[in-house]
């Protein structure tokens, strides 16, 4: 099979944990880390394309089977020709390896020895500081101090977190997660988070019924991370993406892409914001 940036069947390589995918924020191929392969997460995005999503957390992993997985995958890749075999030409580089998944990967009774685990075969593989450990979360459990320490580690080994915000009032927030958050909560969540690890704000924005977020939105998101970064909070930039695979939950039929000169206006205003933006349409 050969992987897209539209293609990111988590089956795709015929393991439990590990499967690779082309990244359109990643700029290359990722190498993910399944912690959820029960499709179970303690949020529900409308954009999510998990079949099957269920609210829940990540059941108990065998980490020695992850190990395997991610040590094959890796002697695949690097030794072998696993990407000449499945990658387009233009997206053959390696970025990262990230824990991301059908579900929240910080809510797996084990996510900080799968961090511990993901570090070890990258150190004895010497590709540490070669590819980085990405952690891919909605940011909820970071106040937790077992995920405190794995996000300390990662970032003792030059990982980073990508948080999400798609919103910064509560509405919205449930409106686009079906979370019950508020954006003081999240505030401290995303310090826990970037006061630990190198860490970038990611934002999926898009229409819901042809219309694009209201006004009042756009500026409560703009509003917040003014005050992150007035607070002093090191935040490494956001990444921006828009809509591009079809959702599986049941407002899909409601939602579509945001026009490129609208998202390329928002990224504008981001800048203005002293803020680094990656786009990804």
């Amino acid at each position: 099979m050969r992987l897209t940036p539209r293609r990111h069947d988590r089956d795709v390589a015929g393991l439990t944990y590990v499967y690779p995918v082309v990244s359109r924020r990643a700029g290359g191929v990722s190498i993910g880390i399944n912690l959820n392969p029960n499709a179970a997460c303690n949020w529900r995005c409308v954009y999510c394309q998990v079949p099957g999503l269920t609210y829940g957390k990540g059941p108990p992993i065998d980490l020695e089977l992850l190990r395997r997985e991610l040590d094959g995958m890796l002697a695949q890749i690097f030794e072998g020709d696993y990407l000449e075999q499945h990658v387009p030409a233009e997206a053959r580089r390696v970025n990262d390896v990230a824990f991301s998944g059908d579900g929240e990967p910080t809510s797996s009774p084990q996510f900080c020895e799968a961090v511990d685990a993901a570090i070890d075969l990258l150190c004895r593989r010497e590709l540490l500081g070669k590819l980085e450990i990405v952690l891919i979360t909605n940011g909820s459990l970071t106040h937790v101090a077992p995920v405190q320490a794995a996000l300390e580690r990662l970032g003792e080994h030059g990982g980073e977190v990508w948080f999400k915000l798609d919103s910064a009032t509560e509405q919205g927030i449930a409106r686009m997660n079906s979370a019950h958050m508020t954006p003081e909560r999240v505030a401290r969540n995303l310090r826990h988070a970037a006061q630990r690890c190198p860490t970038w704000v990611q934002t999926m924005v898009l229409a819901r019924d042809g219309e694009p977020p209201t006004p009042d939105e756009v500026e409560a998101y703009l509003d917040f991370l003014r005050d992150r970064l007035e607070e002093g909070l090191p935040l490494r930039g956001v990444l921006l993406y828009g809509l591009a695979r079809p959702s599986l939950q049941p407002e899909a039929p409601t939602l579509s892409p945001l026009p490129r000169a609208w998202m390329e206006g928002l990224a504008a205003r981001l800048e203005k914001l002293g803020l680094t933006v990656k786009l990804s349409l």
